[in-house]
């Protein structure tokens, strides 16, 4: 694996995704024309523009699929618990030190 290199996924902001999705759904671009305008890949481009589009009515007894603008909200959510979480266990840790002082 040290001899490998690894490739991370580029970042793209929600604006983006929404403006290649409008591409696709608003210009009558097709997924190959958008993806190869903008460098990026056939599959990313298609994620995007099925979420823009919302749930279609088979898909949607299965599972509720968000648009991009929620899936960015519960990343950005996610991420707060997180955060949260991992400081409401230093504020336990602490309790529990400055308790064993005091006696």
């Amino acid at each position: 694996m040290s001899n490998q290199i690894k490739h991370k996924r580029p970042k793209y902001t929600l604006e983006f995704k929404q403006d290649a999705a409008k591409l696709v759904n608003e210009k009558g671009y097709t997924h190959k024309h958008a993806a190869d305008n903008l460098g990026i890949s056939l599959s990313a481009i298609g994620r995007w523009v099925r979420a823009e589009q919302g749930p279609t009515t088979a898909s949607a007894t299965r599972k509720k699929v968000l648009n991009l603008t929620d899936q960015d909200e519960l990343s950005r959510l996610r991420k707060e618990v997180e955060q949260l979480r991992m400081e409401r266990d230093i504020l336990k840790k602490a309790a529990v030190f400055f308790a064993k002082e005091l006696q």
